[in-house]
């Protein structure tokens, strides 16, 4: 370290190491990143094929060791506790006072938690941190049966991890279709099926009520709504997750769900400047959330702070909405705006395999025929294709015509563009 005040990073996940890395390219300025969670970046992501047997944890961190000191960048594994503006100092959990030049919050979510009674019983975690990875390793030999709480993308994860040890799974969803606030109910439905033919008990319209405890206080059972008492060894809490910002609630930052900040990231306070998913913009663009807690938004937030705090203020610009998942085996990928039901602005095109769980919904204009979104379903389709022509506004009529340039599957796999096409001209032309 020189006698200069470092940029002091607060979290070490994708956004946050992002931006450290784009900051050494442009500058020498000192850098620290501080993590409580792990000693060096890795690939969250991908947390769930460690588990499954897939690829062992040194397999998750993208740099080698030495990456860091050849790049002077600092690391240090603590808990920051409080944050003094004034002073430009922030305070570690162990009482050590340190000065930045800069702060960047770069500390990303923490699962919901909705009062549950029994929801801090031992047995009962989430599935976002290397520590709820460790608990769930360790706890995996005395677990087998187990109940996955909440439908979103983390829940399928939980589930098929936990199915992969052959632990039978109870997955309970509060809505009458699946993620009913991305998708539509005839892709929900889909999802569903496939969830029950992989042998999980897939409970729709179902919430929790209470965690029950064994004698030793560990998670036993869980009673629902529908009056069942389902036994379980593990409960799995994966109803979505909020920004990680409680430590500064007594701060003088201006917060709403997340630290609130400009087009250029930066926060009300001098100085201090907030990426990823603790970061709420105070005027998102349009068709993108003021939160989005996405792999890569942290990594464009980083890019994009990075040229500020090196002398080049640029402002936070995202561009289309775009995002991938899988539920099992079936990929899923969306590009646009595309809501899960139709409406007077938004006319919707579908189109299903007879037998494979292979999907396709488009969304247009209905007046200007404007191609506005796309969600796909066990179809590979090209990012960069679908990107271009968002950006040229490209007619519903244009984009059938051409689908077949965004395929994105390899020579041999199957070809379902001309079906699609077929179905688009029987309905409409």
């Amino acid at each position: 370290m020189t006698s200069q005040s470092p940029i002091i990073i607060i979290g070490n996940g994708i956004a946050g190491t992002t931006l450290a890395r784009n900051i050494r390219k442009n500058s020498r300025h000192p850098i620290l990143v501080i993590s409580k969670e792990s000693d060096y970046f890795f690939s969250r992501t991908a947390l769930m094929y460690v588990y499954m047997g897939h690829l062992k944890w040194e397999n998750l961190e993208p740099y080698e060791k030495g990456f860091w000191q050849q790049n002077n960048i600092d690391l240090l594994k603590a808990e920051v506790t409080q944050i003094k503006p004034q002073e430009k100092i922030i305070v570690l959990a162990n009482g050590q006072h340190l000065s930045y030049s800069s702060l960047v919050l770069a500390t990303g979510s923490t699962p919901n938690k909705f009062g549950w009674k029994g929801q801090d019983l031992e047995g009962v975690q989430g599935l976002y941190t290397k520590q709820d990875l460790e608990k769930l390793t360790a706890n995996a030999p005395n677990i087998k049966q187990a109940v996955v709480v909440g439908g979103g993308l983390i829940g399928i994860e939980l589930a098929e991890m936990l199915h992969s040890r052959g632990i039978r799974v109870t997955f309970l969803v509060r809505e009458d279709s699946f993620w009913n606030k991305v998708i539509s109910p005839h892709e929900g439905d889909m999802i569903e099926k496939h969830i029950l033919a992989h042998g999980i008990d897939l409970k729709m319209s179902t919430n929790l009520v209470e965690i029950i405890a064994n004698e030793k206080g560990q998670a036993n059972a869980v009673i629902t709504d529908q009056e069942e008492s389902l036994p379980c060894q593990m409960v799995g809490l994966t109803a979505g997750v909020r920004p990680n910002i409680d430590f500064l609630k007594n701060s003088d930052l201006e917060m709403n769900r997340g630290i609130l900040v400009d087009q250029h990231l930066a926060t009300n306070l001098p100085d201090i400047y907030a990426i990823g998913d603790c970061a709420e913009l105070r005027a998102p663009l349009p068709h993108r959330n003021a939160i989005e807690a996405v792999w890569y938004v942290g990594r464009m937030m980083g890019e994009t702070l990075a040229q500020s705090l090196t002398g080049n203020l640029s402002p936070y610009t995202p561009g289309h909405w775009f995002n991938s998942a899988k539920f099992f085996d079936i990929e899923y990928q969306t590009y646009g705006q595309i809501s899960p039901l139709a409406t007077q602005k938004e006319n919707h095109f579908c189109w299903k395999h007879p037998e494979k769980n292979c999907m396709v919904r488009l969304a247009y204009h209905p007046k200007s025929r404007l191609f506005l979104g796309i969600n796909t379903f066990g179809i590979r389709m090209r990012h960069e294709v679908f990107d271009q022509w968002l950006n040229d506004q490209t007619s519903i009529e244009t984009v059938m015509e051409n689908l077949s340039q965004v395929n994105f599957d390899p020579e041999f796999y199957t070809q379902y563009e001309p079906q699609i096409i077929a179905e688009w001209q029987n309905q409409f032309v």
